[in-house]
């Protein structure tokens, strides 16, 4: 992809480029596929969406798109402003602009600044409100509040506002209808369980739909041979886990099983459970994925068996746990699980890719004082080389001075010697 460039940043609305909670990204191909990696306006380093000192002002981050260290622009969401982006992926066509009906229904309701994302098969709108409670997310419909941020690339939508505009009524309604509400579906729910920007695709997924409301699938968790378990992570109860990381993987794998591997579900469901918290929605990863979304993609990767409704409760009953565990057992216990070293080596990879993202950072930041390093040695022995010079002018100026010296007293000494 081509350098996102913005020849007329007054098309990004004031509202937006008035805030310092911007950001630069530049693009990498990671596990196959690009991804844009958040960069430090200036710096260099990696940027997170929720550390606000790897933020700048938009002229700043927009400087920073000249250097060959980032290709466009990003703004970050926070707690702290009304701002909701609503990401529209896989619905236009960029060679004949055709977009699609369920795309267009939005960007029309929303009435807000909208502009062409950096792929060109996609749309950002940008409006002020407060996002609804439940999923953000459902197919290729993505909605953004906090701790994420949008690319901008300025390519506005004609006939579509140049104001981010305050449609609240809009917002929740286009929630409840295409993202919280299951019945205007149309894909298979298979796809549904796709990311929409490929960020973290489902492996391992069930091919039946288990197709349970929370309720009901709560119900029947709470009931199964492991339902203790599932009861204790579910209240928040972390007893016998090393970590709260390693209990929210625990339960993250028993949703997993009874959602089918319904990312979505699983997402709504744990919000509901004891064990959420505010890293749930931190962005930890150098592809912009947040702690919450890596670890239901793990525990989906991990969990073998999955619910069958048409097998009936005896089926379930027979799964304690995805991977094996047993009803009542902790991580503690001697015949600890294969499901649970599973999660221990999850929480080890994690572990390992934050710590290659710093690495990363601080290669690069490396790189950096090199050359400026090289720069400043540089631009040293240029201003010895010029020093030198002119010492070397200064001492034959001195020395024709002393020859134009000498001369009178020469002569003088000649003309008395004649006089005497």
């Amino acid at each position: 992809m081509s350098e996102i460039s913005i020849d007329e940043p007054e098309q990004i609305p004031e509202s937006l480029r008035e805030r310092d909670q911007w950001v630069c990204w530049r693009e990498e191909e990671r596990d196959g596929k690009p991804t844009k990696i958040p960069v430090t306006p200036g710096a260099g380093g990696f940027a997170s969406a929720t550390e606000s000192e790897t933020w700048a002002s938009f002229e700043t981050a927009l400087e920073y798109t000249e250097t060959k260290h980032a290709d466009g622009v990003g703004f970050v969401f926070t707690d702290d402003d009304p701002i909701v982006g609503v990401d529209l992926d896989d619905c236009r066509d960029p060679e004949t602009d055709d977009i699609d009906d369920t795309a267009l229904d939005i960007i029309e309701r929303l009435d807000s600044y909208t502009e062409i994302s950096p792929s060109g098969t996609g749309y950002h709108v940008l409006i002020t409100g407060t996002l609804p409670d439940g999923r953000n997310r459902r197919g290729s419909i993505e909605l953004y509040d906090t701790a994420r941020f949008f690319t901008v690339t300025g390519d506005h939508v004609d006939r579509t506002p140049t104001r981010v505009a305050r449609r609240q009524d809009a917002l929740t309604a286009i929630h409840r209808e295409y993202v919280q509400d299951t019945e205007r579906d149309t894909a298979p729910e298979s796809e549904q369980r796709g990311d929409a920007d490929d960020r973290s695709p489902t492996t391992g997924a069930a091919d039946v739909d288990v197709d349970l409301d929370d309720e009901d699938l709560l119900e029947k968790a709470r009931n199964a041979s492991n339902g203790e378990k599932f009861e204790r992570l579910w209240n928040g109860n972390t007893a016998g886990y090393d970590s709260q990381s390693e209990a929210d993987m625990a339960l993250c794998c028993l949703l997993a099983f009874w959602t089918g591997g319904d990312r979505t579900q699983m997402e709504q469901l744990f919000r509901q459970s004891g064990l959420m918290r505010e890293k749930w929605d931190e962005v930890h990863y150098a592809d912009g994925s947040t702690y919450g979304e890596k670890t239901i993609e793990r525990a989906i990767a991990t969990t073998s068996e999955f619910y069958n409704p048409d097998a009936g409760d005896d089926a379930a009953d027979s799964h304690d746990a995805p991977g094996g565990v047993t009803a009542g057992s902790t991580p503690d216990d001697a015949d600890r699980s294969h499901a649970y070293l599973a999660e221990k080596n999850r929480l080890l990879s994690e572990r390992v890719d934050e710590l290659e993202a710093t690495l990363e950072q601080k290669t690069e930041r490396i790189e950096t004082l090199e050359a400026e390093v090289e720069r400043l040695t540089d631009e040293l022995a240029t201003r010895d080389r010029e020093t030198a010079q002119s010492h070397e002018e200064d001492s034959g100026t001195a020395r024709e001075t002393d020859d134009d010296s000498e001369s009178p007293s020469m002569l003088s000494r000649f003309f008395g010697g004649q006089s005497e």
